[in-house]
């Protein structure tokens, strides 16, 4: 078999990938405890810049002191932290046209620390944590705005390529869309529009200040998996993305919001355990809904992503524009190269998700790839 769309050069806005193959972000606990770049995250990053993929969206940076969901999160909001991202990009830029992408984000409600502050739209019990968060007063949503628009010209300043915006996974964007989180009565919340008020915010004053000639993406919150008739449906996940795409965003990432019932009942991200092959691909419903709308936006297919012959289905089939995985890239950095040179094997990783379950301080690594490596 051949891959004929798989390593063909795509676009995301003004910006040339070299193939469709993206790196989906996922937190990589391998800053300082404040949340500065280090070596070893460095070392990560260039293992996977060598490895083939197209372009790489980073774990998730925190743009504001309280958004950070654990401590050994990247951060971004002041301007200490621009040397070290300066230096990651640059390490990223050096392999074979390799984009790269910023991943902005407030944890809002979602925080593994202990001891901090929870901060959400309306005062709702994190099912994880079960505290109950502070509701955000007006005020200090404009400020969080102003803290995204900040890191954004951060950002830009460092050399990224691109952003894009946390909007999924029960973290603060994503809980502002879902009518199961958000229950204000103000101007960001009740209807839809007003929900994605803070969001519409963000973007409009990022292309005010970088214009559009930089692309701006979103990790986008399409379906809450509550059950009929609770939270976010698939159907205004639909209507969310049509408009998102209306004002001008380069490309959408659909995701699950706070719950995923297919998910493991320990994990609020949507990083589903599973072992037959029929499990995977678990979002197609959400990407084909979505790509109906999506114009000249991209649309970044992820979930349980393994088989590269499927990946060229979806592509050939105009599903996506671009597949994205992270699990897989944790055990084998280099499998779009393996791909590239006909070994079509498909993914090596048992979708375990021991690479989630090490603990904010120690590294993410696969668990099982570093047993198996003891044993030979």
């Amino acid at each position: 078999m051949e891959l004929k769309y798989l390593f063909k050069p795509g676009k995301i806005g003004t910006v040339s990938i070299k193939n469709r193959i993206v790196r989906s972000a996922t937190w990589e606990s391998r800053a300082t405890k404040d949340g500065y770049v280090t070596d070893s995250l460095i070392d990560f990053y260039e293992e996977l810049a060598k490895g083939g993929t197209g372009l790489i969206i980073t774990g998730y940076i925190a743009v504001d002191p309280i958004g950070a969901q654990t401590t050994r999160m990247t951060r971004i909001y002041d301007d200490s932290y621009i040397l070290g991202q300066k230096k990651l990009v640059k390490s990223i830029h050096e392999y074979s046209d390799v984009k790269v992408a910023a991943q902005l984000a407030h944890t809002g409600n979602n925080v593994i620390s202990r001891n901090r502050e929870t901060v959400g739209p309306s005062p709702i019990k994190d099912p994880i944590t079960k505290k109950i968060c502070r509701e955000l007063k007006n005020e200090e949503i404009k400020k969080i705005t102003k803290k995204f628009i900040e890191a954004s010209s951060r950002v830009y300043e460092c050399g990224y390529d691109m952003i894009q915006l946390h909007a999924g996974h029960g973290y603060l964007l994503s809980d502002f869309i879902s009518p199961f989180t958000n229950k204000r009565i103000d101007e960001y919340g009740g209807t839809t529009l007003n929900r994605l008020k803070i969001i519409i915010d963000i973007f409009n004053q990022i292309r005010d200040n970088l214009g559009t000639e930089f692309p701006i993406t979103i990790k986008l919150s399409t379906q809450d998996f509550l059950g009929e008739g609770k939270g976010l449906t698939l159907r205004e996940g639909v209507e969310i993305a049509k408009y998102l795409v209306d004002l001008g965003f380069d490309a959408i990432e659909p995701t699950s919001g706070r719950t995923n019932l297919k998910a493991t009942n320990k994990k609020s991200y949507p990083s589903v355990n599973f072992s037959s092959t029929e499990d995977e691909n678990y979002y197609l419903p959400n990407a084909k809904a979505i790509k109906r709308v999506m114009k000249d936006c991209s649309l970044i297919f992820m979930g349980g992503i393994r088989n590269p012959l499927s990946a060229d289905k979806f592509l050939a089939e105009e599903i996506a524009n671009f597949i994205s995985m992270c699990r897989p890239l944790i055990y084998e950095p280099d499998l779009p190269n393996r791909w590239k040179d006909g070994d079509l094997t498909p993914a090596l990783c048992t979708n375990c998700n021991a690479c989630f379950g090490i603990g904010e301080r120690r590294k993410v690594y696969c668990v099982v790839k570093k047993s198996l490596e003891k044993r030979i």
